[in-house]
């Protein structure tokens, strides 16, 4: 057992003898420009665009569900690490956007990618904090001896539930899958993780109706779409967000300089700049993608994993610090050390 410190933003976890071998995201062909907002937003894209950063962003279409994305993630990487259907012990899907209300989508995942029966497959409803959450799940079930070889799978299709007449999610969000193998290392470096929520800002980030409770209704648009009350977000996460990577910091015994990136979730690029700032992180080390890829809630951090590290986790190890933050409220972090990854990629499909 681990003596961690009582921490004021959450719960502290250490992990060890576990270890990320491969990240694959996924996002749909359909990339979508600021360009087709014009006509229905006017100059407001313009300002929007401003705050946000977000330039582009990819769409699925009307038959594709973040599973589909996962799967095809999920299916690359396994090839690419050479691991069979049937080395793997669990399959856990993060998202917000299933396939069903029931059963689980975890389950369909193992069904489709011919996994075979008898493991672990089960879902957690989460969105921006999804990340590290999933991490400290998938990795802690890898320690315990539940399971040697796990597939991770975050991500979501927001732009299925955001309302299209809504200029401050319509222009923000985009959709991805992604697949993390984690998988049994007694020689892996002690991972540290620090998980957080606060259930009263619940009514800030939330699709009010259309599952089993009706909500009060939010906003004036159709109340089955996503609601976001940007200017409670953005306190929530000034607020919340420093003192986390501070206690991150603390439970790691580690200081900014130890770090080769800080992974923040991508909810907008003014947002992130300004809490690199406030938390006195060196810019250079604090990538964004938002500009390319949208807010794609639970995914943003793989995303950047697999797209903007992946040519240096290729071939290097790197000491990351993730952060995410959002929908719940809910918050989590990760200090880890990845790579030398053997497939790490952004595919398309």
């Amino acid at each position: 057992m681990h003596n961690l410190p009582e921490l004021a933003t959450g719960r502290a976890a250490v992990v060890g003898n576990a270890s990320i071998k491969g990240v694959v995201a996924c996002v749909p062909p359909h990339r979508v420009g600021n360009d087709v907002f014009v006509e229905r937003f006017g100059e407001s894209v313009a300002e929007v665009t401003k705050m946000t950063g977000v330039a582009h962003r990819h769409w699925v279409d009307a038959n594709t569900t973040t599973s589909d994305l996962c799967a095809e993630a999920a299916t690359r990487l396994m090839a690419g690490l050479d691991w069979s259907t049937d080395s793997i012990d669990a399959i856990l899907f993060i998202s917000q956007t299933p396939d069903y209300r029931l059963p689980a989508t975890a389950a369909v995942l193992q069904a489709r990618l011919e996994l075979r029966p008898g493991i672990i497959a089960f879902d957690v409803n989460l969105g921006c904090s999804a990340y590290p959450y999933g991490l400290w799940l998938a990795m802690t079930m890898v320690a315990t001896g539940a399971a040697r070889r796990v597939l991770l799978a975050v991500g979501d299709t927001s732009s299925r539930v955001v309302d299209p007449s809504d200029r401050s999610t319509a222009l923000l969000f985009g959709d991805a899958g992604s697949v993390t193998a984690i998988e049994y290392d007694p020689l892996a470096p002690v991972a540290s993780f620090v998980l957080g929520s606060d259930g009263r800002g619940a009514q800030n980030l939330i699709i009010p109706q259309g599952a089993f409770r009706d909500g009060a209704a939010r906003g004036d648009h159709d109340q089955t779409r996503l609601f976001m009350d940007g200017g409670e977000i953005f306190t929530f996460t000034l607020k919340a967000v420093p003192p986390l990577v501070a206690d991150t910091f603390r439970l790691a015994e580690a200081s900014a300089d130890d770090y080769d990136a800080f992974l923040f979730h991508q909810a907008n690029a003014f947002m992130i700049k300004h809490l690199a700032k406030k938390s006195k992180l060196p810019t250079d080390k604090v990538p964004i993608n938002i500009d390319r890829y949208g807010n794609t809630s639970s995914a943003t951090i793989p995303l950047l994993i697999a797209d903007d590290l992946s040519e240096r986790l290729r071939s290097s190890t790197m000491r990351l610090a993730m952060f995410g933050f959002g929908v719940g409220y809910s918050w989590a972090s990760a200090s880890i050390t990845i790579g030398r990854l053997a497939c790490v990629e952004t595919i398309t499909s």
